[in-house]
């Protein structure tokens, strides 16, 4: 299975970055936290490269909290700001804006020297498809301001939220890159929803994520299932579905059925806080 992605309404968004990035004084990107590497676009580091950023890990409730600490000592390292959020209950938000705050403090008392008193923060928040932009937004605001969804693409163009007195936002659609030279990138970005499910063989999906899963967290699967998984991985996903009862006419396995529930069952957190990538000195 060959993963590739990029409608075109992804061009028009990084033309939309590219014109509007001057407008800002920092980038907020946001990562999933189950997925730190996968989901960090390499297409945004080039964009932003001028401008000081911060990097968010949200869905940190559904990550494994202590591979969440390692990615941000890891990006500690790397002089990066980082800060992990639950965006649906509003968890570490605050701590977003204090720290864009911070790190601009230098550059507002410029501006005021200079008289400009009441100019703005202006952030520029980005990320890949459904990492959580919009339920972000809405957390910090405080009201339905941004559509949200659980499918890729709901934000389609640009907006500017004021996020309190002196400190604006623009949200950008999700964005992806061109090409997955690595297929376990694209894999990852598949497991937690950041791809079209439509392009997809959930099938072939569902298998990777049991092999896969039975290396990084063999035990909250087993939990899960009341069961000992297989060590083949299809002969696992077999179980699992017999084990549910997804039988079709015939008694044979519903593998559609299946390998929907695995997928669901992963990315809806039922499966307990798991994180499919760890820091490593090759992801410089």
């Amino acid at each position: 299975m060959n993963i590739q992605w990029y409608p075109g309404h992804m061009t028009k968004t990084k033309r939309l970055i590219e014109e509007n990035i001057k407008l800002v004084d920092i980038v907020i990107e946001l990562l999933d936290a189950r997925a730190p590497y996968s989901t960090k676009n390499p297409d945004i580091d080039k964009l932003a490269q001028n401008k000081m950023r911060i990097i968010i890990l949200n869905k940190a409730d559904l990550a494994d909290e202590s591979i969440t600490k390692e990615w941000i000592k890891w990006y500690s390292a790397h002089n990066v700001k980082v800060v992990p959020i639950i965006a649906t209950t509003g968890k570490g938000i605050k701590e977003v804006t204090k720290i864009a705050e911070d790190l601009l403090k230098e550059k507002i008392e410029r501006d005021r020297a200079r008289g400009r008193i009441y100019r703005p923060i202006r952030a520029m928040i980005v990320g890949i498809p459904n990492v959580g932009k919009s339920t972000f937004i809405n957390s910090l605001v405080g009201k339905g301001t941004a559509k949200t969804g659980d499918k890729p693409g709901v934000t389609r163009g640009k907006q500017w939220v004021k996020i309190k007195k002196g400190f604006e936002l623009l949200d950008m659609p999700g964005i992806l890159w061109p090409k997955f030279e690595d297929q376990m990138v694209a894999r990852h970005l598949a497991y937690i929803g950041s791809i079209n499910d439509n392009i997809l063989d959930n099938r072939q999906l569902a298998i990777h994520l049991l092999e896969e899963g039975s290396t990084l967290f063999k035990a909250q699967i087993e939990q899960r299932y009341k069961m000992n998984l297989p060590v083949e991985a299809y002969e696992a996903f077999k179980a699992i579905g017999l084990k549910r009862g997804l039988i079709i006419a015939g008694g044979e396995l519903d593998e559609l059925r299946t390998a929907q529930t695995i997928i669901d069952e992963f990315r809806s957190g039922k499966w307990g806080r798991v994180t499919v990538e760890v820091p490593r000195k090759d992801k410089e």
